[in-house]
């Protein structure tokens, strides 16, 4: 794989644009994903359905062209993973080197991993990385790590956009029948499908489940595909491999031969310091595996060469002397007394059942899988209650938007209410009794924004008056320019737009208007809200 001949930008990117990538893949080389999918599937679902038919269980086709679509992905993977270092491979090679990859990673995708979420992701893996045993486990679950949620995302989206097309599909016949015979048809055609099938209708839905799963599988591939790339971006730096690639180039076209000659002699003398590493280190582990053979020769630490184990006996003796190998009474008496002693007594009762009939109670033993089934009830009706309480606190946590603000207006209705208190309320502000001459005294003195505040009140109050409308408190300039609408006169309406505009260009934006512009807008709202007078 050669990262400068890439003809995507290989850079770590977020799981949505990574599926991005790979669905506009998809989209570019259409006719090479598309043509070899249809070369290689149309045969068998001729063969599939024409079985099928002769034994009069169609389901068997839709079942066999389903359960083999994991087989059907090495298709636009291959021709994907081609074109992005390169061309895109004709028809022909995908169809042969098919027959190539054989067998690889086929039957676990098959089995057991068959409805797995994630197989869009992990297929890159088995298939164009070449790795087998430990290896491939590691390097699935790290490609892995951290994408199985968009992933399966991926696969629920997947299967979404399937079932969606192939209602499509079933109900386009619907489109062509008269409305006034289409309840009847629809009732036929449910028959048809569901009551009592015929083969040629199986027909027709094994048809348009290839035609759903032919356009759809292709794009899940191909975003699965993007998913793979972005992590190994990631993981392996890519983007910084190829800016150092790119540095070493222009420092060798800058550089020429001396530099070159220099780096080629630097590389040797590493190599010939590097080259006695090897024999010490196979003399160290043949050191260390001759310590190991001598160790597992020597004898035991109590035991010496030639010395026979220590019996129980003389354990014995040399913990109660040689009354423990006699016939002593008063050994005897003292070994009773301890077992009659209630704190080193360790026997006990036990009451069991036990069949009146020995014989007829034996059975065989259970077969080892009924075993597991049966321990498995055991511990499901044995820790019931804890599975209940388990799925009741999850169902709350994940209910908890739903129920707790109504727990909080429950709690905030038991609290007694607070104290009211009353306080006079201001009045508002009157306008001066001469606009004009307040709004320029305010504006020759250095305040433009209380003279243009001053200008936006008298005008609103003007408006509403005029209209004969009253504004709620604090209405918006929004609200106001939707009342100001029904001024009679558009000269009117004009006037206050502009006004509007001006003040919140000032009061937002900080925007002041020239003295000419500030002039001019005063005569204009003194001329038609009737200021001058």
């Amino acid at each position: 794989m050669r990262l400068d001949a890439a003809r995507v930008a290989l850079r770590p990117r977020s799981p949505w644009e990574a599926m991005e990538l790979g669905l506009a893949l998809v989209r570019r080389h259409a006719r090479d994903v598309w043509r070899p999918w249809a070369l290689a599937t149309l045969p068998l679902f001729a063969a599939f359905n024409a079985l099928a038919w002769s034994l009069d269980a169609m389901w068997l086709a839709t079942l066999a062209m389903w359960w083999l679509l994991p087989l059907f992905d090495r298709i636009p993977l291959l021709v994907l993973s081609r074109a992005v270092f390169g061309p895109a491979p004709p028809a022909r090679e995908v169809l042969a080197a098919q027959m190539r990859l054989g067998a690889r990673g086929t039957p676990a995708r098959l089995a057991w991993a068959r409805f797995s979420p994630w197989r869009w992701i992990v297929m890159p893996v088995e298939l164009l990385e070449g790795v087998a045993g430990d290896v491939l486990r590691e390097r699935r679950r790290v490609v892995a790590d951290g994408i199985q949620g968009h992933a399966f995302l991926l696969a629920m989206a997947g299967i979404s956009f399937a079932g969606a097309l192939l209602l499509s599909l079933l109900l386009l016949v619907l489109l062509f029948v008269p409305a006034q015979l289409l309840p009847e048809s629809a009732r036929a055609m449910w028959s048809l499908l569901v009551d009592t099938p015929t083969r040629a209708s199986m027909l027709g839905i094994n048809l348009a489940l290839w035609l759903a799963l032919s356009a759809i599988e292709p794009f899940m591939v191909g975003a699965g595909f993007g998913l793979y790339l972005a992590r190994r971006a990631r993981i392996e730096a890519w983007d910084i491999e190829l800016a150092l690639r790119r540095m070493r180039a222009r420092l060798a076209a800058a550089a020429g031969a001396p530099l070159q000659a220099l780096a080629l002699a630097l590389a040797l003398a590493l190599g010939l310091l590097a080259m006695p590493s090897a024999p010490v280190a196979a003399q160290a582990a043949r050191q260390l595996q001759e310590q190991r053979e001598h160790l597992r020769l020597l004898p035991p630490k109590s035991q010496q060469p030639g010395e026979r184990p220590a019996a129980q006996g003389d354990t014995l003796r040399e913990v109660f002397g040689d009354a423990a190998l006699r016939d002593d009474p008063a050994f005897r008496q003292a070994v009773r007394r301890a077992h009659e002693d209630p704190l080193l007594d360790r026997s006990r009762t036990v009451y069991q059942w036990e069949p009146r009939n020995p014989r007829k109670a034996e059975r065989r033993d259970l077969p080892p899988w009924l075993q597991v089934v049966g321990r498995l009830v055991a511990v499901v009706a044995e820790s019931g209650l804890w599975i209940l309480l388990g799925l009741l606190a999850l169902v709350l946590a994940l209910t908890a938007r739903h129920w707790w603000p109504w727990m909080q207006r429950l709690q905030a209705a038991a609290r007694p209410p607070p104290e009211t208190t009353t306080a006079p309320v201001a009045e508002p502000v009157r306008l001066p009794d001469d606009l004009v001459a307040e709004a320029r005294r305010q504006w020759r003195e250095g305040r433009p924004r209380r003279a243009l505040a001053l200008l936006y009140r008298g005008s609103v109050e003007a408006m509403a008056e005029r209209i004969g409308v009253a504004l709620v408190p604090g209405a918006t300039e929004a609200q106001c320019l939707r009342a100001s609408r029904r001024l009679p006169e558009e000269a009117d309406r004009s006037a206050f737009a502009r006004v509007v505009r001006v003040w919140q260009q000032a009061a937002y934006a900080g925007r002041m208007p020239g003295d000419g512009e500030f002039e001019d807008l005063l005569g204009e709202l003194a001329r038609r809200f009737g200021w001058a007078t």
